[in-house]
């Protein structure tokens, strides 16, 4: 039986209820840049269309993110990054789209401008630790943080996990010392983000001792690289591998999924949730 220990985020207008039932949140790359959707929906017409497949597909969460975090992609000044994200917000906001919006950055101006804009959650690839500022701006609006590890200088020759929870270390002290609330933070492992491909699959396998952390878990393995190398495929081919990724990480008690395709990854999801935990017909 999976541990899906529940939680409840406060967030604008509500509360995200985090336990056996997975949450998903959709990604919406506003970027010309990507790796897997680079320039498909940097306008706001176009980003709301695709935000409104999303939702009908079922998404939770609308993750909207200005700069490439991809190997390799250049980093944008703060008004570029600007300039991208409070349009999109803005439309998909007076368009009336309900599910919360976040903003994927990692610096604190982006962050303030995104909330002011309607932006109910900050998603920081850097863990905080980058611009430590961002924990207070999600302080002070109240506003979800979702940390992820990215440690490029972490020693190679200890323990991932170990590694990952050293790292989380630091960033729950800093978003404490920020005033940020404990029912308010969302970890992140980070797929990917300065970890070789051997280690993304030993993270997969051990997910489930993150949980002594005490924080809900973020899983984002959408279409990466690590699935890529595995199988010899494009991004746009490894939707297949994805669901498997989320279901493992289901199974370790995984929380939110963040995915571009969703309702492949949200369907197989509702069936791990009917399997591990009963199932009740669709109505």
């Amino acid at each position: 039986m999976p541990d899906h220990r529940a939680y409840n985020i406060p967030v604008k207008g509500g509360v995200l209820s985090l336990g056996p039932a997975p949450l998903i949140m959709g990604i919406l790359n506003v970027t010309p840049d990507s790796f897997s959707d680079g320039g498909k929906f940097s306008s706001p017409e176009g980003a709301l269309k695709q935000a409104r497949a999303m939702l009908e597909q079922g998404a939770d969460i609308i993750d909207i993110g200005g700069q490439s975090t991809r190997p390799g992609a250049d980093e944008i000044s703060t008004e570029e990054e600007l300039s991208r994200v409070i349009p999109v917000i803005e439309r998909l906001i007076t368009s009336g789209i309900k599910v919360p919006i976040s903003i994927d950055t990692f610096k604190a101006e982006v962050a303030e401008q995104a909330i002011k804009a309607g932006a109910q959650i900050v998603n920081d690839v850097s863990g905080l630790q980058r611009e430590p500022e961002i924990a207070r701006v999600a302080a002070r609006f109240e506003t979800p943080l979702i940390a992820m590890h990215w440690d490029k200088n972490r020693d190679k020759d200890k323990d991932l996990i170990a590694e990952i929870k050293r790292f989380f270390t630091k960033t729950i002290s800093i978003a404490d010392m920020a005033g940020v609330s404990k029912k308010s933070l969302i970890l992140d492992p980070g797929f990917g983000f300065a970890k070789t491909f051997s280690e993304n699959y030993l993270l997969l396998n051990r997910i489930a001792e993150l949980h002594e952390l005490g924080f809900p878990l973020l899983i984002g393995t959408s279409r990466k690289s690590m699935l890529g190398k595995l199988l010899n495929i494009e991004p746009k081919e490894r939707v297949a591998a994805t669901v498997a990724t989320s279901i493992i990480a289901y199974q370790s008690g995984a929380h939110i999924f963040r995915v571009h395709d969703v309702a492949p990854n949200l369907q197989a999801l509702r069936v791990a949730m009917a399997t591990s935990y009963g199932a009740r017909e669709a109505e």
